[in-house]
């Protein structure tokens, strides 16, 4: 889709009732279902975290902005995500850690980036962090400048293929929680995403698939 095109979309992006849980569990995997059903988890003592889902223009087209992220010792290690991290004091609000992280991961100015609403929060029982979603737009072409610290490959992914439903696949992966499990996935150029990446990006493929028609 054209981005223009896309811009006409904003004000009813920002209207739509969001499918929440509903959309989060078509990408769940089967171990995760039941505790997204309860909603169990103790809100005080949970890690915080926010994360940005931005589209921008490339070559006139609409895309949207994912991360590879690098080898580490931690349950999300080399998994494809949204940018974002933790919330940190100085943040004041989740939407400012959104912007932050972004900046700090990818290289785009918070300035540069119009957050249009937050999507539903996702719990992470594996690293016990509850990460508010943001959808954002950045009106001009964008130069990524990845931090090789934290970031190993930036995907760009054009919003017609996110669209398509040819990208949703059953996966077999090993799990820091669960050991070897079949679960949904997206299935974006070599990359595989899955988790709570796929469930926020399910919500948002929905609310879109809505809006757009």
């Amino acid at each position: 889709m054209d981005f223009q095109d896309f811009l006409k979309y904003v004000p009813n992006l920002v209207e739509v009732k969001l499918p929440a849980a509903e959309a989060h569990l078509k990408m769940a995997p089967l171990e995760r279902i039941d505790a997204l059903k309860s909603g169990v988890f103790d809100d005080k003592k949970t890690r915080k975290a926010a994360v940005m889902m931005l589209f921008y223009p490339k070559n006139g087209k609409t895309h949207l902005v994912l991360i590879v992220r690098n080898s580490y010792e931690g349950v999300h290690s080399s998994q494809i995500a949204f940018p974002g991290g933790k919330f940190e004091t100085e943040d004041e609000v989740f939407a400012n850690t959104a912007l932050r992280e972004t900046h700090e991961e990818i290289g785009v100015l918070p300035r540069d980036i119009e957050i249009i609403k937050p999507f539903t929060q996702m719990y992470i029982p594996p690293s016990n962090f509850m990460v508010h979603p943001f959808l954002g737009i950045s009106r001009e072409e964008i130069c990524f400048i990845p931090d090789p610290n934290e970031v190993a490959a930036i995907i760009e992914l054009p919003l017609s293929v996110f669209l398509s439903d040819e990208i949703i696949i059953s996966a077999e992966m090993v799990t820091s929680y669960a050991g070897k499990i079949t679960v949904p996935a997206f299935k974006i150029e070599e990359h595989v995403v899955w988790g709570a990446t796929a469930m926020m990006m399910s919500e948002l493929k929905e609310v879109l698939k809505e809006v757009l028609g």
